[in-house]
């Protein structure tokens, strides 16, 4: 008898206002969720979460096997946590590139970096412009370039455990490789 298949859930969000409107980085709960994207591959798609449904969001990631993002446990999980006392991050099991990255080199990542020279792709936008075009009510928008990300991390995470190797660019545009064992 075959065991079933893991969900593994990819999964980035983008909020409704940046750090400095909060009052700095210490306040990540107070940003609040424009848009969270999930790609489960337990049904092979993407969802599309609004803030009325963060609640679903919630409940999804802490149904998966897996959950598999970049920066979301300093970033996305505290986001989420400030709709609820009762998100515990640490009872989803998690996989978060950036701190995996992070314990092998002595500097931060962007995704796009790892991206770049890993998968020859690039983000489509950034936080900052998320965040104005939920000023302008372009939810459509925020919703495309989260799934991308979505879709990016996926690429990046099934690359790393199908070749053990990463690849990214240095500040001096040199491409350097890391292992990964994921």
């Amino acid at each position: 008898m075959a065991l079933p298949a893991k969900n593994i859930v990819y999964f980035d969000l983008e909020t409704q206002k940046s750090a400095e409107e909060v009052g700095g980085w210490d306040r990540i709960r107070d940003m609040r969720m424009s848009v969270g994207v999930t790609f489960s591959t337990a049904r092979s798609g993407y969802r599309i979460y609004g803030e009325r449904q963060v609640t679903d969001l919630i409940e999804e990631l802490r149904r998966a096997d897996l959950v598999v993002g970049f920066n979301i446990v300093r970033f996305d999980y505290d986001v989420l946590g400030g709709y609820t006392p009762f998100f515990d991050p640490q009872q989803v099991p998690t996989l978060d590139l950036l701190v995996e990255l992070q314990k092998k080199l002595p500097h931060r990542l962007s995704l796009d970096a790892i991206a770049g020279a890993t998968l020859g792709v690039e983000k489509t936008s950034d936080g900052m412009q998320a965040i104005r075009w939920y000023r302008e009510g372009r939810l459509v928008e925020i919703a495309e370039y989260c799934c991308f990300d979505v879709k990016i991390t996926r690429l990046v995470h099934e690359y790393g455990r199908e070749h053990h190797r990463l690849y990214y660019t240095d500040r001096r545009g040199k491409k350097l490789s890391i292992a990964v064992d994921w």
